[in-house]
């Protein structure tokens, strides 16, 4: 009987403005990890809001409290062999900073990839309708609008989505796993 080395997990973690494609990539990808027969779950933003933080609402504090609550999740997942797929505005650095920590904390990959659209293109594609709301005075606080996105300093990968399929884009992360071993 022959033992395979346990998997190597992995966080991909992708932020990036409303619409800028985060959601459409992760689950490509996960796609494609999944007919390779690795183990990935997709920890996306919308779905981890309405259970894991329902309540919390969208001052910096909370935003803060959600982004460490889904880097909590994806780093124990990571560290048992999953590819935790992570598509998460995480507007600000100083909490993204905080989820990198954690994996480096326990040697768990932490992949950042920062999905680039400029936020012209992202009202444009406006997949949820936050843009139209934000424009017709019945929203505030929308990331990149009204309220402030950090963009990621030094990211593993850029995707710059209005130049790419999606499909291309999911393969430019995928490359960045396999160049470190993780595919």
């Amino acid at each position: 009987m022959t033992h395979t080395a346990r998997a190597q997990g992995a966080t991909i973690w992708l932020t990036g403005l409303p619409s800028a494609g985060k959601t459409t990539i992760a689950r490509i990808l996960a796609g494609r990890l999944r007919s390779e027969d690795h183990r990935v779950e997709v920890l996306d933003g919308d779905e981890i809001r309405r259970f894991l933080s329902a309540g919390l609402g969208f001052s910096r504090e909370d935003r803060n409290t959600n982004v460490q609550r889904i880097g909590l999740v994806a780093e124990v997942l990571a560290r048992n062999g999953v590819l935790a797929v992570v598509p998460v505005i995480a507007p600000y650095a100083d909490s993204r900073e905080a989820v990198r920590k954690r994996h480096e904390a326990s040697g768990t990959p932490y992949i950042e990839v920062h999905v680039a659209t400029p936020v012209e293109v992202c009202a444009e594609r406006d997949v949820k309708g936050l843009y139209a709301r934000q424009a017709a005075g019945q929203l505030t606080g929308l990331t990149g609008v009204d309220d402030p996105y950090e963009p990621p300093l030094d990211p593993a990968l850029v995707l710059k989505t209005q130049g790419q399929t999606p499909e291309e884009s999911a393969a430019a992360v995928y490359a960045v796993l396999a160049e470190r071993g993780l595919v």
